[in-house]
């Protein structure tokens, strides 16, 4: 997987990029990020990459002209369908499909080489959405000071689903939101001591059997979910003894709130 990025700031990148899973990966060549800096594909001696926006308002917008140059640059005549290296350009705005575990799961499926548009200021020239664009992705129902830090999300996401990345095939089956658990919360997780400050770990941890381990952590995992995020709950394939269990948790949830005494106003 190549990931490019195209940026007003490349130096914002250098660290992030350096650590942990994403250096082990471009260190064993399973990865190759290369940064670009946008202003390198103007044509103007000021290196001018925004200019005011046609009909007013605020702020600056990016654009077209060296956004265009930079991915053709890169594409070097190619097409992003190319079978040989299909390639996404992925421009990172508010306005994009929201990312999450099975976009990200997706990208690494589907292509071999994304190319990032990190926007900045009020956001890029629309001709570069319409016209060359691939996906648009946002990183959440928030908005932040530029398409960077949403850039490193995907690599980050995408990387450590790649063959052999993190050194156990199923590392990230297990994750939370991955396909492989259901969807579900990730169950809690224990190491050693077994007893820090009087607080255990769960008995059935220690005990050996696997069996009632993979139990202990399915409706470990099903409890977390029901608790955090119950909307995952709805699309669960759950079977009819897990949901009569969760439909317990919920009758003891409401019980323990009709014995609650009222707020004091």
């Amino acid at each position: 997987m190549r990931f490019d990025l195209l940026t007003i700031f490349p130096d914002f990148f250098t660290g992030p990029l350096d650590h942990g899973i994403i250096r082990r990966a471009r260190q064993q060549g399973q990865i190759g990020i290369e940064i670009h800096d946008l202003r390198s594909f103007t044509d103007d001696r000021h290196h001018i990459v925004d200019d005011r926006p046609f009909g007013g308002g605020d702020g600056m917008v990016l654009k077209p002209e060296p956004i265009f140059r930079g991915v053709e640059t890169l594409l070097d005549g190619r097409l992003p369908t190319d079978p040989v290296e299909p390639t996404a350009i992925v421009l990172l705005s508010p306005q994009g499909r929201v990312f999450n575990q099975q976009e990200a799961t997706r990208l690494a499926a589907s292509y071999k080489r994304l190319i990032f548009i990190c926007g900045r200021y009020e956001g890029v020239d629309e001709r570069v959405v319409e016209h060359l664009v691939t996906e648009e992705i946002s990183v959440g129902d928030y908005v932040l000071t530029g398409g960077e830090i949403p850039a490193l999300i995907i690599i980050d996401a995408v990387t450590r689903l790649l063959p052999e990345v993190l050194g156990s095939e199923t590392s990230a089956v297990h994750d939370s939101f991955a396909e492989g658990a259901d969807g579900l919360l990730d169950y809690p997780h224990y190491t050693r001591p077994a007893e820090f400050r009087g607080w255990r770990v769960p008995e059935v941890l220690i005990g050996g059997h696997h069996g009632e381990v993979a139990k202990w952590r399915r409706r470990a995992a099903l409890r977390k979910t029901w608790e955090r995020r119950p909307d995952l709950l709805r699309d669960a394939p759950l079977n009819a003894a897990e949901r009569a269990w969760l439909g317990q948790l919920e009758d003891a949830r409401r019980l323990v709130a009709a014995e609650l005494p009222p707020e004091e106003s």
